[in-house]
């Protein structure tokens, strides 16, 4: 029998189960001979126990059992491990002297075993097994983390590329390398203008509903970034991943003492990547000891390089939006005509993540009639609206100067829009405030009424309407009603009140309520609305309030 032992440079932690104290102690022997570290149970319910209280970091990467044992069989031992989700992947290599036949053997496979010997057994085959199964254990355990770590990659790509702001996208970055490398992490990143850097700190693994990471934010404050760039990709483009000290760390991030530095005892793992575009859109830092080989390194770069295409894609949408409300806020007026008797204030609030331009408009013009108040809302959020929306509003202004009353308006509108605008249609909301402001007349085509606070707080609205604009129909006279001094007239679009899958009544009926409590300065009373109404609204939101003194 040979006894050559071959050293196996893979050591392993291995349990070794039998009841026999001679062949425990030999088995024993060789398995340490070759390198590996051997607990010893001498029963099954003394194996089962070290291995149900062992860290989840120090478990055996190995079990050899025998199968005839003084309590129960190695079969049941065997049954045992592998229905523990903390030891199902542990293999499990039977040794028995006296369950020898074909039956025994294949019993034991089917029963979980990963290997089964039958003694005497030599030496060297017993180790070729354990390297073996060894071999086959880690590879699926490598490739089963492998997998949950692109699982976690997928996943935390998705999520950078769906934050809104350079404050989520931060907090989205920590909380993909934290999930990705089951590490605590930094992560420091510029919001899409340049202007504030973010810092957000993760724990480890963030699961749904858990705490978020915390975030930070410095307006101005690029220079953390550029020192960790500097570190670690100096003017290169590309993805790069260095190991700092703690030390080094803290230095780099002026930390010392801040509590943020104590999550990387053991040095960092600092990766950041560069596009040919610009500055890095992130760095990211965890614990050292997370990057346990090359496909950790792999893994945590192309999370790198997607934060960095994110981020890329998050300013080229800001600045798109930021063209967009250029141009939007251009088709309505610069400024409103100051008008004895009359406080004016109004409010437009595009759609908070809507890039699309939309077509709510309001106008204020000073007409041989008196002050005429107008509001309305193109349908559809595109260019085309926003181009209606300028057209209408300028005809509605040459109309108004001619002299045209509130109905004569409506019916010009709507021919000019069959005319030149077939298919579609606008809803527009006119008030003219005779001289004095005693009087008011309403025409409404299709809009949401406008609502009337009197001097005492009481509100109704003025709901006489006719159909909107485009569907080529008469309109009816506009309708005359008295106004008390100190009334308060509010014009808005659909975007205040409309909420998906809620009553429109109830929501009205809850703005004219506020209204009533609200303050009776014009200026602070439509902040107070937006404040009380406008908050993650999905349209576009138009105001006008008038204060008839």
């Amino acid at each position: 029998m040979s006894t050559h032992l071959h050293q196996d440079s893979a050591a392993a932690k291995v349990l070794v189960l039998d009841d026999n104290d001679t062949n425990r102690y030999i088995v024993s022997s060789w398995l340490r001979r070759a390198g590996h570290t051997v607990v010893e149970a001498s029963d099954g319910t003394e194996g089962l126990s070290l291995l149900a209280t062992a860290p989840d970091g120090d478990l055996p990467e190995l079990a050899v059992v025998d199968v005839r044992l003084p309590d129960m069989s190695g079969f049941e031992v065997c049954e045992q491990i592998k229905a523990d989700p903390r030891t199902a992947s542990l293999p499990v290599i039977h040794v028995s002297a006296t369950a020898i036949e074909l039956s025994d053997r294949t019993q034991g496979l089917h029963r979980g075993a990963d290997a089964y010997l039958t003694e005497p057994i030599a030496p060297d085959e017993l180790l070729a097994t354990v390297t073996a199964a060894l071999r086959y254990a880690r590879a699926r355990r490598r490739a089963e983390r492998l997998a949950t770590r692109v699982a976690a990659l997928n996943s935390s790509t998705l999520a950078v590329y769906a934050a809104k702001d350079g404050e989520t996208f931060v907090a989205a970055a920590a909380a993909g390398a934290a999930a990705l490398m089951e590490s605590p992490a930094v992560a420091v990143g510029l919001s899409p203008d340049n202007r504030t850097l973010h810092l957000a700190t993760a724990a480890v693994s963030p699961r749904p509903g858990g705490a978020e990471p915390s975030v930070t934010g410095v307006h101005g404050g690029s220079r953390l970034l550029d020192a960790l760039t500097e570190r670690a990709l100096g003017e290169r483009t590309g993805t790069e991943t260095v190991l700092l000290s703690g030390a080094d760390w803290r230095a780099l991030t002026g930390y010392e003492g801040s509590g943020r530095a104590d999550v990387f005892p053991e040095g960092v793992a600092l990766t950041l990547a560069r596009t040919k575009r610009g500055r890095p859109a992130v760095a990211f830092a965890v614990a050292a000891t997370a990057l346990a080989g090359a496909d950790d390194r792999e893994l945590l770069s192309q999370l790198a390089q997607a934060c960095a295409l994110a981020l890329e894609a998050l300013r080229t949408r800001s600045e798109e939006h930021a063209l967009v409300l250029t141009l939007q806020r251009s088709f309505l007026p610069d400024r409103l005509p100051e008008v004895p008797g009359v406080d004016m204030a109004v409010r437009y609030e595009p759609a908070a993540d809507d890039a699309e331009i939309g077509g709510d408009f309001y106008e204020a013009i000073e007409t041989p009639a008196g002050l005429l108040l107008a509001i309305g809302d193109v349908a559809g959020h595109s260019l085309k609206a926003a181009m209606i929306m300028g057209e209408i509003r300028h005809a509605l202004r040459a109309y108004a100067i001619e002299g045209h009353d509130p109905r004569s308006l409506l019916t010009n509108l709507d021919a000019l829009l069959v005319r030149l605008r077939p298919s579609m249609t606008v809803t527009v909301c006119l008030v003219l405030v005779e001289p004095g402001g005693r009087r008011i007349q309403v025409a409404n085509a299709g809009h949401i009424p406008p609502l009337l606070r009197h001097p005492d707080g009481s509100t109704r609205y003025l709901t006489e309407h006719g159909p909107l604009l485009g569907l080529n129909l008469p309109h009816p006279p506009a309708v005359s009603h008295d106004v008390p001094e100190g009334s308060t007239l509010l014009l808005l679009t659909d975007g205040l009140v409309e909420v998906p899958r809620e009553d429109l009544d109830e929501s009205l009926e809850a703005l004219g309520s506020t209204l009533s409590r609200a303050p009776a300065e014009v200026e602070e009373l439509c902040d107070h609305l937006l404040a009380m109404f406008g908050k993650g609204k999905t349209d576009d939101i138009a105001l006008l309030a008038a204060c008839l003194r």
